[in-house]
Formats: structure tokens, C-alpha cells, sequence
């Protein structure tokens, strides 16, 4: 819900043999036998990690399922990658989001985790590809025994899947011997105003975000990731996501909330290398070697008061975000990009933009220059006990140090906003940098 409104994984898989190969032909063959595990790793992560999801989009062009604004979408993935980044942070927001936190199980080892990484790292590149989860994958194994892949992606083409994976701070303890490699800033996040967390929606050992432009895709990729996890990892809790709220690249229109304002004007986008440089990514001088060219993840489900906020006249609502609901300008006027101007005053002379709106306490000018990127959706999930919407904001940012989010968040205290929404889940993990070619994610952390 910030107005910075500025918003990278491993690779990850989805669909069948039948979808968009890995050349992004949409050919679907599947690799030649002689190609082993590492060497799929290998020729999907080596040259560029975020390339993946250039191949996979490719295909989704033609699509007359997809709209205008899909088929752009797509076009934004061909924009080049570095490589060095996971997917899913600069990567064009995609519609779907499909969250998940995990559990290491008790009494596994080190050798259990780098297992499990490197058995998701290998899927996962698989996914991204329009492939299924193995070469047998849902069909093409023994009917005498269950299939590697779930099928519910099969005949569905990538849809720009990404697969980020994130490591929580409780996942550097005494287990696994990873206490000395720990970053100094990956810890629990501090208890904030509005703050109602439910303990089985917040942290995580592990955390994976799967985004993509078919929900039914990204919910294949943690279903089967999950499976995978079987006897290594539980699933802790995951949040479904719809209709993203941000955007990451110019030619993304402006998204809007559940709240009906636009969301996401401000945002740090992918071509902005100097800012991601100073805002996002962790540089080999700011943290532990194994995350230099990474970042860190901060998830807050935030509960919005739906009802409430529905009976609030216009002028309040345009008061209280401190933008126009319309056509998402500042206050103090201009355009949606104009720059807001705290200092004018209104037709009755008082500030044009309030004091404690939430445009205010969240621009970088009140608050040191502190800019985070945002990959944030709105979520959905029934009613509650009292026949209300239960819905809101998954909140997603990457920022280069947890502290910035941190600062953000008590800037808030006296937010407007605040009145009509909660947080009810948080968590934080550090995001490695993509592995090298052959390699599984977080193997600079592991030694593997």
C-alpha cells in the first residue's frame, strides 16, 4: 500500500511437454537424453537466469486467451537480464501470484537442505520452460506407479512463470550450521502499529514466489514444489494473488487496489539500473558473499476493511491516500507522474495534501530517500465469520537492506490509511543471486 510504489528466482517450471519448449518455439520437445540434471540447469541459468522467462513469454504473444495488455506483457519479457539476479523481482509483474513459506522437518540434515535445493532448482528450471517437473513428468511414467508431475498444467503454455526462493532467518540456526553465514540484517521483523499477525500466516525457513500470467500455472509450481518437499520441508502457509499492484517496467499501465486508487505509480522499474544498484540489490560489500547480487524479501498480508472503506465518501478516500482516485494525480496537482508538492495549499488554504496522508509518510522525500520495489497483489479469500470480505493487499517488496522497510513501516505509524486496514501476516527472507550455471540455488550459502 506505499506510495513508493516501486515494487528474482531460480528458475522454476510449468506445463507439459506440449507447451513452449525451452527455445521458446512452443515446440515442447524435450531435452536430448544425454542431457543431464546439471546440465539443464546449466544451459536454462547460465548465460542469463531472467532469460527464461523470455522464452516462456515468447509463446504467450499469439494467445487469443490473452488481452492487449498480456501480449505486451509478454513483448517486455525479450528485454535483456544480467543474469546475475533471480527472476521475479525486475521481471515484468506478471497477473497471478502463488506465495508459499516452508518448514524444514525435524532432524534433517544439511545434506537433506542442499538435496531440496537442488531437487527445487531443477524443477523449477523445468517449469520455466513450459515443461513438465521431470523428462516423464504427468504421463510419461510407469501407470504402475504415481507421476512426477501433477498434470493440471498440461496443454498450458509457460505463461511467463518466474520462481523466486528466499531463506527466512530461522533457517540459520544450529540445524544445519549455517549460523556464521547469516546476514546481519535477516531477522524477525519488529512489531508495528496495526500489526495483528497470525503466527501461522507469518515466516518461514524457505519461501518461494511463483508469478505468472495463468493462476492455474503458478499454482502447478508450488503444488508440485511442495510435493517435492515431501519428507524435507512442510508447507507452512501461502497466499494466493490476483491483479497485480505494482508494475516494473514503463510500458505496464498502472495498476489499481481493492481499494479502487492506482497502486504502483512510483515504482522502481527494471531499466532504472542505478536505482536498483542503490535501492535493491546487495551489493559484495553490504552483506555475506553467498548474497552479493541478491536482495531481501519482505511479505505482509495487510487486511483491508472493505465495508468500511466502501461507506467513506470521495473526498475522504482522495484525502486519506492523498492522491485523486480518478486519474491517480497528487493532490497538490498535475498528472498521475507529476511529482507531489507538500507544500501547496488548497482552496482553503490548508495543505493540498494532508499531513498524514499516506502519499506523505511514504515518499522517499519524508523519509531519507528510502525507495523499495514493489510486486505486490490483491488477494481474495471468501468472507469472513461476519459475511465481510476477506480481502486485501499481499504486499511484496525487495529492498537491498531489510532496515529501509523497516523505516518505511514506522514512517507509516500515523498513516490515514491505517484506519481502514490491518497486517495480519510478515515475514522476511534473503534472496540469493541466481546460481551459476550447474548450480542450485543457494549454493554459494551451502558450499554445494
Amino acid at each position: 500500500m506505499s506510495d513508493q510504489e516501486q515494487t528474482t528466482a531460480a528458475a522454476g517450471p510449468s506445463g507439459p511437454a506440449a507447451a513452449a519448449g525451452p527455445d521458446g518455439t512452443g515446440s515442447g520437445a524435450e531435452p536430448e537424453a544425454g542431457v543431464s540434471r546439471r546440465g539443464l540447469i546449466g544451459l536454462a541459468l547460465g548465460a542469463s537466469a531472467t532469460s527464461l522467462v523470455v522464452g516462456a513469454g515468447a509463446g504467450l504473444v499469439g494467445g487469443a486467451a490473452y488481452g492487449q495488455d498480456q501480449a505486451r506483457h509478454a513483448m517486455d519479457a525479450v528485454a535483456p537480464a544480467s543474469g546475475v539476479h533471480q527472476v521475479g523481482i525486475t521481471t515484468p509483474v506478471q497477473e497471478h501470484l502463488h506465495f508459499a513459506a516452508y518448514d524444514m522437518m525435524a532432524r534433517t540434515t544439511r545434506d537433506d537442505l542442499a538435496e531440496l535445493l537442488a531437487d527445487w532448482t531443477y524443477a523449477a528450471t523445468r517449469m520455466m520452460q513450459g515443461l513438465d517437473v521431470s523428462a516423464t513428468g504427468a504421463v510419461g511414467g510407469s501407470p504402475e506407479a504415481p507421476p512426477d508431475d501433477t498434470g493440471e498444467a498440461l496443454g498450458l503454455p509457460a505463461s511467463n512463470l518466474t520462481i523466486t526462493f528466499g531463506f527466512g532467518p530461522s533457517l540459520f540456526d544450529s540445524r544445519f550450521g549455517l549460523e556464521g553465514q547469516k546476514p546481519a540484517g535477516l531477522e524477525r521483523l519488529p512489531a508495528f502499529l496495526n500489526d495483528d499477525l497470525d503466527p501461522l500466516r507469518s515466516d518461514g525457513d524457505l519461501c518461494i514466489q511463483a508469478c505468472a500470467d495463468d493462476p492455474q500455472v503458478a499454482v502447478h509450481a508450488i503444488r508440485n514444489l511442495s510435493r517435492i518437499a515431501f519428507g524435507r520441508a512442510t508447507i507452512r502457509w501461502s497466499q494466493l494473488g490476483f491483479g497485480r499492484t505494482s508494475k516494473t517496467t514503463a510500458a505496464q499501465a498502472t495498476p489499481r487496489n481493492l481499494f479502487g486508487f492506482k497502486d504502483g505509480t512510483a515504482n522502481i522499474l527494471a531499466d532504472d539500473e542505478a536505482a536498483l544498484d542503490e535501492n535493491v540489490w546487495v551489493s559484495a560489500s553490504e552483506g555475506p558473499a553467498w548474497l552479493a547480487g541478491g536482495s531481501y524479501l519482505v511479505a505482509r498480508r495487510i487486511a483491508m476493511l472493505i465495508e468500511t472503506w466502501d461507506r467513506t465518501r470521495l473526498a475522504e478516500q482522495d484525502r486519506v491516500v492523498g492522491r485523486d482516485k480518478a486519474q491517480g494525480a497528487p493532490l497538490s496537482g498535475g498528472d498521475e507522474f507529476a511529482a507531489p508538492d507538500f507544500a501547496a495549499a488548497g482552496p482553503d488554504g490548508t495543505p493540498a495534501i494532508d499531513a498524514r496522508s499516506h502519499v506523505r509518510l511514504a515518499h522517499p522525500d519524508m523519509n531519507g530517500g528510502i525507495r523499495i520495489l514493489r510486486r505486490g497483489f490483491n488477494f481474495v479469500d471468501g468472507t469472513t465469520d461476519l459475511g465481510r470480505l476477506n480481502a486485501g493487499l499481499f504486499f511484496l517488496s525487495f529492498q537491498k537492506n531489510p532496515d529501509r522497510f523497516v523505516a518505511l513501516q514506522r514512517s507509516l505509524s500515523t498513516d490515514a490509511l491505517g484506519e481502514y486496514i490491518r497486517h495480519v501476516g510478515s515475514g522476511l527472507w534473503a534472496v540469493p543471486p541466481a546460481p551459476a550455471a550447474g548450480a542450485s540455488v543457494g549454493a554459494g550459502l551451502l558450499g554445494a
